[in-house]
This record gives structure tokens, C-alpha cells and sequence, in this order.
């Protein structure tokens, strides 16, 4: 298992899922670059600049959205930077789990870190203390609709000014007193400093980050789970040569052949001569191509996720003309209207993958009942060694069943929900922050479903009792069977599965052992 990462380093452009977990999860201090504070001087000169002149520029010298024509005098500027906060703080619902907070947090200082904000530096500098010093605005849960995280990241903002509430040391307090218990003080806002603190997709961006990650962990679980009842089944390899999957060559599926064939490797079952049946049902036998599409899907959703992590989505943006950047030409110092704020592609690809965890889903749902079958799996029914007189399995089958239709429900795709927005000006949105949270819920539902397989695939294993097992299957039963024993007589099964869940398939050093196993095939 890899050591944790105790620092995480900001320089806007190469934030990782794994700096993101090692930030929510695990506590890790961040830090800017040397050159992120000198690179929002510069651009906050510029807004300094074009108030000075008093140039017509949106969310700064105007107001917003519906408003955006109304310009507001120089007086009024740092006021509205406030109002813009308040009156935007309009988020409902459960408070966001912490670590999905301290996620947000790190997306947006990574996002103002890379510059195009024009924020005051001391504004990024406290949203840094705030992570370190374990200050967690309080943000409710239900708020944006993907045209920024506007609603929500406002009680970022409040907690910022020393308004709203914020969890530290284990108890909620009052902005204020939260922060001066921090040994940190409220800051005051000037131009556009309230529009950044509210604006792009950082609870998008930093959620996705962490669903990512852990549909990556999932998925290779599911690689596991199904070695382990391909064990079960003696399910039949040859679907996994890569010469036949080679005359059609679908996105994913030779990863996914190679993985499952690297976890069998060392038993019998690589020799698809050692199979029970000719042709196994599709739920074993297109599992490639099933995990395949996940993988594609992972993949499409990481494309759609970077450059939101690691870019700017304000809107306007500031263009110094001097960037740090060289592969961004320099020009004119200016503020510039922005369509960056809007997600679509982030949206749908958190659909697709959502839809493609659904599928990984239904199949393993699947795989469990072909084992429970003695008409397919040649096994005792219901994998009990008592025979019919005996519930044995049957019961999960309910309760696979209950996951699979949670799961497929929270697939509904969310980025074509009608949209509406500030009168005629805001007239699209996207509803990607809803995409990434749906997934974090998807994701804990299909490792449960993927707890009832393999419990159930370990019974089938301690039946069939095959001469030697791939290094993967043995690994996870013997694991399982650390914890769960072999049923013989009837007993409470849903505790069975929770434990797996728990103490199996979510521990690290398991994920960590078969990575390592999976991996072996590249």
C-alpha cells in the first residue's frame, strides 16, 4: 500500500483524483507554488485597472445575470461584492458530508491557483487556511443546477466574510467564531471578489474527482468478483482470447479481458479446455465487453473532468497578457466574457458513466443467480450443502435485486432536465455538481451488490472445490473466508454481505493487492 500524502502542492494545472482524495479523506495540508500569488497580483492589477477607468464590465462594473445591464457606481462596488454572497447563499437540505467540502474547497483554490479570476491573493491564501486549519463551511447539499455552483459555494463565500456557519473541532459554529478559534480573520472583500468566491464548479469538479477515483476502485472489484465466480461457474475463458476480441475491437474490452485474465492466472481455468460448458450465459461470458464499456466510460469522463479541475471556469476571465503560460499567446491586458462556467460535457459524461455502472450492475446481479441455478451452475441449489430443504443463497436474490433498481433509478440522466436560469439571459444549464453527487451513492450501492456476488461466488468456490485457483479468486476468498464463513445451515446473510462490503471490498489493502494482481496483465 502506498504511503499517504501528507502535502498536497497547488499550482492550478496538475491537480490530481489522488491529490483530491488525499485532501478530502485523509487530511493533507496544501500549498501554493511560488509563482500562483505573483500570478493574481498581476491579474488583479488588471481589475484594478479597468475600475479605475470605469469600463462596462459584467460582474464587476455591472450587476449580474437578468441585471447585467444596470451599471453600479464606484462606491458600490465592494458592497456588492458582499450582497452578491448573501444574497446567493440559498443552498438547502443536509449539510455535504465533510470530505466532500475539503474536495470543493481544493477544486476551487486549484481553479483560482491556475489564474483567469482576478481575485485578491488574500482571498486565496484563507481559502488555503480554511483546508488546512480544518474549517469546513457548512454547505447544504441541494442547490446548484450547473451554471456555476452559485447557490452553494455562497456559503463558502459567507463563512469567508465571517458570516454563515462552518464545523470545526467537531462542533458547528458561527462563521466568525469558527474562524477566530482558527486563529484566522475575515476577509474583506473588494471588486469581483464576491462573484469568484460563488462562481464555476468546484463542487462539480472536486465530487467528480472523488466519484472518479473511486469508480476506478469499483471497477477493478468487479474484475475480482467476477474472477472469483468465473471460479465458482468454471466458467469458460476462451470469450477472453485476444484474438477474438481483436476482430472487433470495442472500446475497453481487451483492458478488461487482460485484467480478468491476469487474476485467473495461476489456476485452471486459463486453459479454456478446464471449462464446465462449452458456452457460458452473457453475464459471464461478455463480462469484457461489459466491464469494457465501464472502462470507456471512465475514460470519457476523466477527458471531460481535467481540464475543470485543472482550468479556469470563471466567468469573466482576466487576461494579463504576460501569462506564465507559453502555450497561450500574449496580448492586451483585459477582461473578457467567458463561457467557461458551463459543464456539458462534464454533465454528460457523469450520465454516461452513471449509465455504464448500471449495466455493471444488472450483470452482476446476473452472474449471482446463474450460481444459485444447479440447472446452469451444475451446483447445489441455492448453494446450500442441505439441498432444497434449505433457504441457502435464495433470499440475496431479493436483495440484489432492491440494489439494482436504486442504482438503475439514480442513472436517470440529469443533464437534459429542462433548464431556466435569470430571464431570457441565463437560459441553459446542466446540472453537473447533481451528476458527480448521484455517482458518490451509485458507487457505494454497487460495491454492496458486488459484496452479495462474492459471497455468494465463495460459496460456489468451497462447493465446486477446484484443484488450484487464479492468484486473484484465491486472494479475495481467502479474505472473505477471514470474515464470513461457509454457510452450511440457514442463517442472516445481510451482515455477511455488509462486512465483505465493508471490511473486504472497501479496504485499501485489498484494492491494493488487486490492482497489483489485475495489473499484471499490462
Amino acid at each position: 500500500m502506498k504511503p499517504l500524502v501528507t502535502e498536497v502542492v497547488v499550482d492550478g494545472r496538475t491537480l490530481s483524483y489522488g491529490d483530491v482524495v488525499a485532501v478530502a479523506h485523509h487530511g493533507a495540508q496544501v500549498a501554493l507554488t511560488d509563482e500562483v500569488l505573483p500570478r493574481l497580483a498581476r491579474e488583479r492589477a488588471v481589475v484594478d485597472d479597468v475600475v479605475d477607468r470605469q469600463i462596462p464590465t459584467y460582474g464587476l462594473t455591472t450587476g449580474l445575470g437578468a441585471r447585467s445591464s444596470y451599471a453600479l457606481p464606484r462606491t458600490e462596488l465592494d458592497a456588492f461584492s458582499v450582497r452578491t454572497v448573501r444574497g446567493r447563499a440559498n443552498a438547502v437540505g443536509d449539510p455535504l458530508p465533510t470530505p466532500v467540502v475539503r474536495a470543493a474547497l481544493l477544486a476551487r483554490v486549484n481553479g483560482l491557483a491556475g489564474g483567469g479570476s482576478g481575485v485578491r491573493p488574500e482571498i486565496v491564501r484563507l481559502l488555503v487556511a480554511l483546508l488546512n486549519a480544518r474549517v469546513h463551511p457548512v454547505i447544504p447539499e441541494v442547490g446548484s443546477i450547473g451554471a456555476s455552483d452559485l447557490c452553494q459555494m455562497a456559503h463558502v463565500g459567507l463563512v469567508v466574510i465571517g458570516e454563515g456557519s462552518a464545523e470545526y473541532g467537531d462542533e458547528v459554529l458561527h462563521g466568525a467564531t469558527a474562524l477566530r478559534r482558527a486563529g484566522l480573520t475575515p476577509a474583506a472583500l473588494g471588486p469581483k471578489d464576491g462573484h469568484v468566491l460563488c462562481s464555476a464548479s468546484p463542487l462539480a469538479a472536486g465530487v467528480g474527482a472523488l466519484a472518479l477515483h473511486e469508480a476506478g476502485a469499483v471497477l477493478t472489484l468487479a474484475q475480482a468478483v467476477t474472477a472469483l465466480t468465473y471460479e465458482g461457474f468454471r466458467a469458460n475463458t476462451s470469450p477472453l482470447d485476444a484474438r477474438v476480441l481483436a476482430l472487433r475491437p470495442a472500446p475497453g474490452q481487451s483492458r478488461a479481458a487482460a485484467e480478468l485474465l491476469a487474476l485467473l492466472d495461476g489456476g485452471e481455468l486459463t486453459d479454456p479446455r478446464n471449462a464446465r460448458r462449452v458456452q457460458d450465459p452473457v453475464s459471464l461470458r461478455c463480462a469484457a465487453q461489459m466491464h469494457g464499456a465501464g472502462y470507456a466510460a471512465l475514460d470519457f469522463a476523466d477527458a471531460a473532468l481535467a481540464p475543470e479541475l485543472n482550468g479556469c471556469g470563471d466567468n469573466p476571465v482576466v487576461l494579463t497578457g504576460v501569462g506564465d503560460n507559453p502555450e497561450v499567446p500574449g496580448g492586451t491586458s483585459e477582461i473578457v466574457s467567458s463561457g467557461n462556467f458551463h459543464t456539458p460535457a462534464l454533465a454528460l459524461a457523469f450520465d454516461t458513466l452513471a449509465l455504464a455502472l448500471t449495466q455493471t450492475a444488472a450483470i452482476s446481479a446476473e452472474r449471482m443467480r446463474r450460481l444459485l441455478d444447479p440447472n446452469v451452475s451444475g451446483l447445489p441449489a441455492n448453494l446450500s450443502p442441505y439441498g432444497p430443504e434449505r433457504s441457502g443463497f435464495a433470499p440475496l436474490v431479493k436483495t440484489a435485486q432492491a440494489l439494482v433498481a436504486e442504482i438503475r433509478m439514480l442513472a436517470v440522466p440529469v443533464c437534459v432536465d429542462p433548464r431556466q436560469g435569470a430571464d431570457a439571459v441565463e437560459d441553459d444549464s446542466t446540472n453537473a455538481a447533481l451528476g458527480a453527487r448521484r455517482l458518490t451513492t451509485m458507487l457505494g450501492r454497487l460495491r454492496q451488490l458486488l459484496a452479495v456476488e462474492a459471497v455468494v461466488a465463495a460459496q460456489a468456490v468451497d462447493l465446486a472445490a477446484p484443484g488450484t485457483l487464479g492468484r486473484g479468486p484465491e486472494f479475495l476468498r481467502r479474505a472473505i473466508r477471514e470474515v464470513v464463513p461457509t454457510l452450511n445451515d440457514d442463517r442472516p446473510g445481510g451482515v455477511d454481505v455488509e462486512t465483505v462490503s465493508r471490511d473486504i471490498l472497501g479496504s485499501d489493502d485489498v484494492r491494493s493487492t488487486l490492482n497489483a494482481l489485475a495489473g499484471e496483465a499490462t
